[in-house]
């Protein structure tokens, strides 16, 4: 028997039908909703006459791209989810106030755990795979199908395996481990791939850092990034596994079933010792034009935005208020600043990061992917230069004729003092 990639246990213990060789159809564990992608799909199943929900328990939706609405089009689209939230029963549906951004909301509820299938009508799902888990951005007829059936039709998983080991320098983070990732393996180095991350470097990370490496995961092509559970993923969900486990240690003991065998095969092994990473940024229009951040370094910025699914966790938030702290930005630069959940938001007004934010003179926003996507809460103009820890540098992604810098939180507090692209590493305490 050949050994198996944790990929490949989770899609055997999930298989419902295997209709050819190639093609597995996966029973799932939990179907994600936003007001974006998930509209589509309702207006449509109720078109066809097939109004209902495989599981109203296994369905968690949320209105988190623009919140609260900007037009009568996203207040449409808010109020479709309320009242299908309503018809069905869908407990877990997350309103304005109560929302946040999905891949970061959703994790801290707990509703994702080693081993589940995960899917979403959005591409960074792969987030998710930060707890050992697979979870892949789908097209609508897939959400569609996932809603009615809970189940997803995916190819047999290939992994692609990136070993990471080194000690990362002060000023130097996942994010931008992760884009040296892209830089190095390109933006089709993953296409149709899972990537698994391990080696000592990965399992030093917290929850935090491992969802920022798995969110971009999909920037290198992968369906899903993914990370053995262990104790660090086991103390993060304890309080919503303590009635299912008698201990901790019990928790990791059993998550270990979802770790890839010592011989399992992979399409590749890449390894990558990270000791002397510079922290990185992106330039142009795509994720793996990365270069080291001090040969960008003097690069005007019109804006720094600091929030999203990639980096608006209040590890990201501290990290920026530690450079940001009684200092004031740059006099022609506006800073944008937007916790990803309400309670993140909390723990950032009782640590005293959302005053230091406002006295440094950032807007500080409710949480939503808003500018990261060019739809509200910060869209650039036309020949505008964006700092921005988000996930994705397209053209036109914050706004037509726009120019987004991919970045750390720490690497984009710096350019929102200095007005330029900076390294962070000056000026950290």
């Amino acid at each position: 028997m050949m050994g198996k990639t944790i990929a490949e246990k989770i899609f055997e213990s999930h298989l419902r039908d295997k209709p050819s060789l190639e093609n597995m159809v996966l029973n799932l564990d939990v179907v994600l909703c936003h007001e974006i992608t998930t509209p589509i799909a309702i207006l449509d199943l109720v078109e066809k006459g097939m109004d209902k929900v495989f599981d109203s328990t296994k369905i968690k939706a949320v209105i988190d791209h623009v919140s609260p609405a900007k037009d009568s089009k996203t207040a449409t689209q808010g109020k479709i989810m309320r009242e299908w939230a309503k018809r069905h029963g869908i407990k877990d549906f997350f309103d304005i106030g109560a929302n946040g951004v999905c891949h970061a909301l959703f994790p801290e509820k707990g509703f994702i755990r080693p081993g589940y299938t995960v899917i979403m009508g959005d591409s960074h799902t792969c987030t998710h795979g930060a707890f050992g888990a697979f979870a892949a951005g789908v097209g609508t007829t897939d959400l569609e199908v996932g809603i009615y059936k809970g189940v997803c039709s995916f190819r047999a998983p290939e992994t692609l395996k990136i070993n990471l080991s080194g000690v990362l320098k002060p000023g130097t983070t996942a994010k931008d481990v992760i884009l040296a990732i892209i830089k190095n393996i390109s933006v089709n180095g993953a296409t149709d791939k899972v990537i698994e991350f391990s080696g000592p470097l990965v399992t030093s990370f917290n929850m935090s850092a491992r969802m920022t490496l798995c969110n971009m995961a999909v920037e290198a092509g992968a369906t899903c990034g993914i990370c053995f559970p262990d104790r660090i993923t086991a103390e993060y969900l304890w309080p919503f596994i303590k009635s299912d486990y008698s201990s901790v240690d019990s928790a990791v003991e059993d998550y270990k079933k979802w770790h890839s065998d010592p011989d399992a095969t992979y399409s590749d092994i890449i390894n990558f010792d990270f000791s002397d990473l510079e922290p990185q940024v992106t330039h142009g229009y795509r994720p793996d034009q990365v270069k080291d951040i001090k040969e960008m370094a003097g690069t005007v910025v019109d804006q720094v935005y600091i929030g999203s699914c990639t980096n608006g966790r209040i590890e990201d938030l501290r990290a920026a208020a530690s450079i940001l702290e009684g200092k004031k930005i740059a006099e022609d630069v506006r800073g944008v600043v937007t916790p990803a959940t309400p309670l993140i938001y909390n723990m950032a007004l009782e640590e005293g990061i959302i005053k230091t934010f406002m006295d440094a003179g950032f807007c500080v926003l409710n949480p939503t992917c808003g500018a990261c996507l060019g739809m509200s809460s910060g869209v650039l103009a036309e020949g505008e230069v964006c700092a921005s820890t988000t996930n994705r540098n397209f053209n036109g992604r914050m706004g037509k004729g726009g120019m987004v810098h991919l970045m750390s939180p720490y690497s984009a507090a710096a350019a929102a003092l200095t007005g330029v692209i900076t390294d962070p590493r000056e000026l950290l305490k």
